[in-house]
């Protein structure tokens, strides 16, 4: 097994800097997938690790073995990449085998580790069939049994599922998860898909631009982003965010939009924000004192079965203009509810779940002021959100 370090890399390919200081441990049995849009140098990280590639600056450490100029044959890793890259001239046990032959593996050795391989991804009954006789989830179990078979210190994944349709990419997502849970091996993978991320990864890295962006767990990352890029990207359908600003006036902070007016904590500085409201962090009702309480007229509505989206115009609360354009909302709801077009009916978010980040696109922490009913009875001011500060998340 393998623990992998990067360490200050940097890769340019001429003017154009593509990976720029990409620090990154990866202990030893865990799946880490760095996830971001294309282009943010998720691919050329997962190449430089695989020695496709060489960084233009820092060093690369295989169980703290310098790796960096060590050829791409003799790092004991093994990727299985976008395209699969088998041989359509060869049968799936020779493509299965070739990394042995390579090696001069006695050939009742080859043939013996290729059908363990084949039988453990249900593929023994394939072996004789050259690629092209194959579907699209057959030739990527083909490319994972020929990663197997190497017995690699680490698992190199480079979009492996683009290729296949919606019911394959689950059910390969799974095969691959659990496969790697009873192989033990270090693994990291990499996609442009959040779902895959999100279901697949012990630890997830969003990248942007050539940068990591954050790294945690799945649930860290979603409960807790640190930035708008990473809130907006982690998840389906994505965080509402609501361009405003923050105002310092008549002694109280808040944060202003064309629709809604937000109570913050005193010291949160001033300037454009956002404010960032998970779809199903919105529910329809009355809330209390420590909700953000929202009107909302129903635009469209995806009735999905399990769950229903609904894309809502918004009034918004205590203060804001009734001249000001609405602001267009996604909401999660569970089930099936019957709501159709042109419905109007309150929402409320918990204030908890509300995250607020500021002019740079970086949260903002304990910005957002929860009021508890019994300050809020103490005031007797009616409701509202512009009210006593009595504790803040």
């Amino acid at each position: 097994m393998a623990t992998i370090a990067f360490n200050n890399i940097c890769k340019s390919f001429g003017e154009n800097q593509v990976v720029r200081d990409f620090n990154l441990t990866i202990e030893d049995g865990e799946f880490v997938v760095l996830v971001g849009p294309s282009g943010c140098g998720k691919t050329t990280s997962l190449r430089m690790l695989a020695g496709l590639e060489a960084p233009t600056s820092g060093r690369i450490a295989l169980n703290n073995v310098d790796i960096t100029d060590v050829p791409s044959k003799a790092r004991e890793l093994a990727m299985v990449f976008q395209s699969y890259a088998l041989y359509p001239h060869m049968s799936v046990a020779d493509n299965i085998g070739f990394a042995l032959s390579l090696q001069k593996r006695p050939a009742q050795a080859i043939r013996a580790e290729v059908l363990a391989a084949a039988k453990r991804l249900e593929i023994d009954h394939l072996l004789a069939r050259k690629p092209r006789e194959l579907s699209g989830g057959q030739r990527q179990r083909v490319a994972v049994a020929r990663a197997i078979v190497r017995q690699p210190q680490a698992f190199l994944f480079d979009e492996p599922l683009s290729n296949l349709d919606a019911k394959l990419r689950h059910s390969a997502r799974v095969e691959i998860r659990k496969l790697q849970q009873q192989l033990g091996t270090t693994a990291l993978y990499v996609t442009h898909d959040q779902i895959e991320a999100m279901t697949m990864a012990d630890r997830i890295v969003v990248m942007e631009g050539g940068c990591i962006r954050q790294v945690g767990t799945p649930m860290e990352l979603y409960m807790h982003p640190n930035s708008v890029f990473v809130a907006s990207f982690l998840g389906a359908p994505p965080t509402n965010c609501i361009a405003g600003e923050i105002v310092h006036a008549a002694g109280s902070v808040q944060f202003r939009s064309d629709s809604l007016r937000l109570a913050l904590h005193p010291e949160t500085p001033r300037g454009p924000a956002t404010l960032g409201i998970r779809p199903e962090s919105l529910q329809p009702g009355e809330g209390s004192a420590v909700h953000l309480q929202l009107q909302g007229a129903v635009r469209f509505v995806e009735a999905l079965g399990a769950e229903t989206l609904v894309d809502l115009s918004i009034a918004g609360g205590a203060g804001a203009s009734p001249q000001a354009p609405p602001t267009e909302l996604t909401a999660r709801l569970p089930g099936h509810h019957r709501l159709a077009s042109g419905d109007i009916l309150p929402f409320h978010v918990a204030k908890q779940d509300l995250r607020l980040f500021g002019s740079d696109g970086n949260v903002l922490v304990d910005a957002v002021a929860v009021t508890d009913r019994a300050s809020e009875e103490r005031m007797g001011d009616g409701g509202g959100l512009q009210r006593a500060v009595t504790e803040y998340v």
